[in-house]
C-alpha cells in the first residue's frame, strides 16, 4: 500500500511526486441510497490489503485469508481502479457475486483502498465532494462493504496551511452521505507520525481530521513503518522516538483519538517497507502487551501473499485466537 519507498521528511519540503492529472467521471449525485444494509464495522479488525496479482479469480480462497475480516482492494486512483480495485471491478457479475458470497460466509467484507502514494488529491487540484461522489459510486456499483482513505499526499500536508486537512474532511463528509455509517464501513490509513503534534504539520494533520470527521470513521489503518522506527514493542506502543515523539499506539490515544480506533499497521514482508517489519511472532507478543493495557483494535497488514493467515494468526499473539 502505501509508502513503499517515502519517509516523512523532518524538514518542511514534502517529498517531489508528479502530479496525476487525470480527471473523474461525471460526478453522481448526493441523494443515492444503499438499498440495503451492508456491512456492520467489525471489531476489533484484521485487515489485509491485495494489490499484487493473485490470480484470474482476482481474490484468493476465502480460506487462505482466515483469521482476517477486512480484505482491502488496492487502489481507487483519481484516475480510476488500478492493480487489483481494476481486476475485481472487471469480473464478470456472476463471478464478482460469487466471490462476494463466500467472504460473506467466511465474515470477511470487501471493501476498495483509495488513492494511495501515487495519488495527490489536493496537490492536483481535485475536487474532494466530486471524488467522494464518484468514489462511493464505485464501491455500490461494485457491492463492495466500504472504502478505505489512504490519502498521501505529503506536499499538502507539509505545507501546514489548513488545505490537507480540510480537503480530507470534505471528502470524509462527502461519503457518508452515500455510504451511512453502520451500513457501509469508512476507515483512514495515515502515517502515524500526522497522528501526533508535530512543527512540520502545523495545521494538526490527522489530529485536525480526526477532530472534524472523527465520528464519521470507523477505525484506523496506521502505517507504523516508513519512518525510521516502530522496528521494537516500546517504540510501536509507548515511546516513539524523534523526529516524530508522540506517535505510538498509547501516545496517539493520549493526543485525543479513540484508542479502539488505532489498529496497528505493519508491512507483511520486509519487502513491502522501507522499514518498521516485525516478524509475525515478535508483533504477537507487542500485541498481547497492548491487549493487557487496554486496546483492542486490531491489526492491519500490508499486503497478500506476502502476508497470509499464518501472519495473521502468529500476530494475533494469544489475545484474539
Amino acid at each position: 500500500m502505501f509508502s513503499f519507498t517515502r519517509m516523512i521528511s523532518s524538514v518542511s519540503a514534502a517529498l517531489a511526486l508528479a502530479s496525476v492529472s487525470s480527471v473523474l467521471a461525471v460526478p453522481v449525485v448526493n441523494n443515492i441510497t444503499p438499498l440495503v444494509s451492508r456491512a456492520t464495522a467489525p471489531s476489533p479488525a484484521f485487515v489485509i490489503y491485495t494489490d499484487k496479482f493473485v490470480s484470474a479469480d482476482v481474490l484468493p480462497p476465502a480460506t487462505s485469508l482466515t483469521g482476517y475480516n477486512v480484505v482491502a482492494l488496492s487502489f481507487l486512483t483519481l484516475a480510476g481502479p488500478v492493480d487489483q480495485a481494476q481486476a475485481y471491478a472487471n469480473l464478470a457479475a456472476d463471478a464478482k457475486t460469487a466471490k462476494k458470497s463466500e467472504y460473506s460466509q467466511a465474515g470477511i467484507n470487501i471493501i476498495v483502498s483509495a488513492f494511495g502514494e501515487t495519488d495527490q488529491p489536493t496537490t492536483s487540484g481535485a475536487d474532494p465532494t466530486s471524488t467522494a461522489n464518484t468514489m462511493a459510486q464505485f464501491v455500490l456499483t461494485n457491492s463492495l462493504d466500504g472504502i478505505d482513505v489512504d490519502y498521501e499526499d505529503l506536499t499538502a500536508m507539509n505545507k501546514g496551511d489548513g488545505a490537507a486537512e480540510a480537503w480530507v474532511s470534505t471528502f470524509t463528509t462527502t461519503l457518508r452521505q452515500t455510504l451511512p455509517q453502520g451500513q457501509f464501513i469508512l476507515t483512514h490509513a495515515p502515517l502515524a507520525p500526522w497522528l501526533s503534534p508535530n512543527a512540520q504539520f502545523a495545521a494538526g494533520a490527522y489530529l485536525t481530521i480526526d477532530k472534524n470527521v472523527g465520528s464519521l470513521i470507523d477505525w484506523y489503518n496506521i502505517q507504523f513503518y516508513n519512518q525510521g522506527q516502530y522496528h521494537d514493542c516500546t517504540s510501536l506502543l509507548t515511546t516513539s522516538g524523534a523526529p516524530f515523539a508522540g506517535s505510538s499506539v498509547f501516545e496517539i490515544a493520549a493526543n485525543g483519538v479513540s484508542l479502539n480506533k488505532l489498529v496497528i499497521g505493519k508491512p507483511g514482508s520486509a519487502a513491502d517497507a522501507n522499514d518498521g517489519f516485525i516478524d509475525p511472532a515478535t508483533l504477537g507478543t507487542c500485541i498481547d502487551q497492548a491487549k493487557a493495557q487496554g486496546w483492542s483494535a486490531g491489526v492491519m497488514v500490508f499486503q497478500f501473499p506476502d502476508a497470509d493467515a499464518t501472519f495473521i494468526q502468529g500476530a494475533k499473539g494469544t489475545s484474539f485466537q
